[in-house]
């Protein structure tokens, strides 16, 4: 494996999908959100830069191919995580982000189980921008749990997770990335069916003659 610039990009997305956690750990709120608001921004535009300039520089690899998608699904899952538990525990984003990670860990058990087949199942442009919807929809529901501690002074307590009308800039961006979150959730799932459909050939059981 060759340390390319690509593949260094990769590896530090990588690292910092649970470095998002981690912050909660050793800084207070708001810090901490707007600290892991910068982090995954920073993260999510590697995920562009790593593969425009793998491409640009002929620096394409298997383990860059192999490590990107595990790099945006760590950050994906590790930031719904925190989210879920410093928004109150909001049913409005649990059930999306329980269809994410649902999708997520059943394709990579699919792509585990059809092993050498596995590269029949690309990426398709509908699964792009599934990550896009996600990464941006994940970022608003930081900025909006950070605007809602200095708001209320305090983090919410579990269980407090009624969505409120109002016109506070924190439940503008709670509201906005709720409806990201949800359309990334949707687009996850039609992804995720068309990748089982895609597999079915190869899951069918040999005739025996």
């Amino acid at each position: 494996m060759k340390w390319t610039l690509p593949n260094i990009l990769t590896v530090l997305r990588l690292l910092a999908a649970p470095g998002v956690a981690v912050l909660f750990l050793y800084f207070s709120r708001p810090w901490a959100d707007w600290l892991a608001l910068a982090l995954f921004i920073t993260a999510a535009v590697t995920d562009w830069f790593d593969g425009y300039l793998a491409r640009a520089w002929k620096q394409e690899s298997r383990f860059g191919a192999m490590l990107d998608p595990i790099a945006d699904k760590a950050m994906v899952v590790i930031a719904l995580v925190v989210l879920t538990g410093y928004s109150g525990m909001n049913p409005w984003l649990i059930l999306p982000a329980t269809v994410i990670l649902f999708r997520e860990v059943f394709v990579s058990g699919l792509r585990e189980f059809l092993g050498a087949d596995a590269g029949r199942l690309r990426v398709t442009k509908l699964a792009k921008w599934k990550t896009t919807a996600q990464m941006v929809a994940i970022a608003v529901l930081f900025l909006g749990t950070g605007l809602a501690y200095l708001e209320q002074g305090q983090a919410p307590r579990a269980g407090e997770g009624d969505i409120r009308l109002g016109a506070t800039p924190a439940d503008f961006a709670t509201h906005v990335g709720l409806a990201l979150i949800w359309i990334a959730a949707v687009l996850t799932a039609i992804t995720g069916w068309d990748y089982f459909r895609k597999a079915l050939p190869y899951l069918k059981e040999p005739s025996h003659d």
